[in-house]
């Protein structure tokens, strides 16, 4: 696959909106957009031009490579589905690039249903936010066969600013659930740790800036420490999301018999804020359960 490459877009919420703009910066068609809320597509499409598909069967029609940023194990399930409409209809010779976080075993079938149609599929598991999506700065992990990763990489290339195949389908998506139950840990420590120093009376200033000079330190205290503290909790990755991925990471760990105990208490909390209506907020928003004048009290003795 040589040349600039017709694009299409399943899944118009931020991330998948965002990578549609900057792949259309940098001179790709955006050929075709597929959202469930119409109105989504139609304003993306607005910036980037292509067409509002109303079928996925017209994104494959429309597109060489189809990009799908969908929201769970279900979604993927159904946007690939092996009879009615669906992606895999007319989808000989395209590639599938599917950003979504789902179980491992989802990439692994995905890509089977793809081989069966001519098609191939590669996962491109994301390490990022959405000003790295609009900016084409995102760490992208990629699974799947290593031919189709070199065919796109120069596609892959315009949306990252680190590019790393890590191996067969599913291998990407264990990395990145990793990823995510790390970050999760280290996101509820320092909401505790910002937490107690509150209740302490501790200036929160000064508290980060020891942090960040110490064994404390962190990428999530340079990128939520003061949201947390100054409750701006604007989401760029949700308290919901948070909690399906740590969940994704407790699944592949009972699959090996091993018990993460930070981690299964980590996604105890977002569980938490899901329970107090408060799963909407970004990931920095496990804070409101720590800091004594927010949540905290109520969570407690809920």
């Amino acid at each position: 696959m040589r040349g600039p490459q017709r694009v299409g877009v399943v899944g118009i919420g931020r991330m998948g909106a965002n990578i549609a703009k900057r792949l259309h910066d940098v001179g790709y068609t955006i050929a075709a957009l597929y959202d469930v809320r119409r109105e989504s597509a139609a304003d993306t499409a607005a910036e980037t031009g292509g067409e509002v598909a109303t079928s996925l069967a017209r994104v494959t029609e429309l597109s060489d490579v189809v990009i799908t940023v969908v929201t769970d194990d279900a979604a993927m399930y159904r946007v690939f589905a092996t009879e009615g409409d669906s992606l895999l209809n007319g989808a000989r010779g395209k590639i599938f690039v599917n950003c979504a976080t789902v179980m491992p075993k989802v990439h692994v079938d995905v890509e089977k249903f793809a081989q069966a149609q001519g098609a191939d599929s590669l996962e491109a598991c994301m390490a990022s936010s959405i000003p790295q999506a609009r900016e084409g700065t995102l760490y992208l992990m990629i699974g799947g066969r290593r031919e189709a990763f070199e065919q796109i990489k120069p596609l892959l290339e315009k949306m990252s600013v680190s590019l790393r195949y890590v191996g067969k389908a599913g291998r990407a998506a264990q990395v990145k659930a990793l990823v995510n139950m790390v970050m999760n840990i280290n996101t509820a420590g320092l909401a505790e740790g910002l937490g107690l120093g509150d209740a302490l009376g501790l200036d929160l200033d000064m508290l980060r800036e020891v942090f960040s000079q110490t064994g404390a330190n962190s990428r999530v205290l340079e990128t939520d420490g003061a949201d947390m503290q100054n409750r701006d909790h604007d989401v760029y990755f949700s308290a919901a999301h948070a909690s399906k991925d740590s969940g994704i990471a407790l699944a592949l760990a009972a699959g090996v018999d091993l018990e993460l105990p930070l981690a299964r208490a980590t996604f105890e909390q977002y569980e938490r804020m899901r329970a107090l209506g408060l799963g909407d907020l970004d990931k920095s928003g496990v804070s409101e359960l720590t800091f004594k004048s927010r949540h905290g009290r109520a969570a407690a003795n809920s």
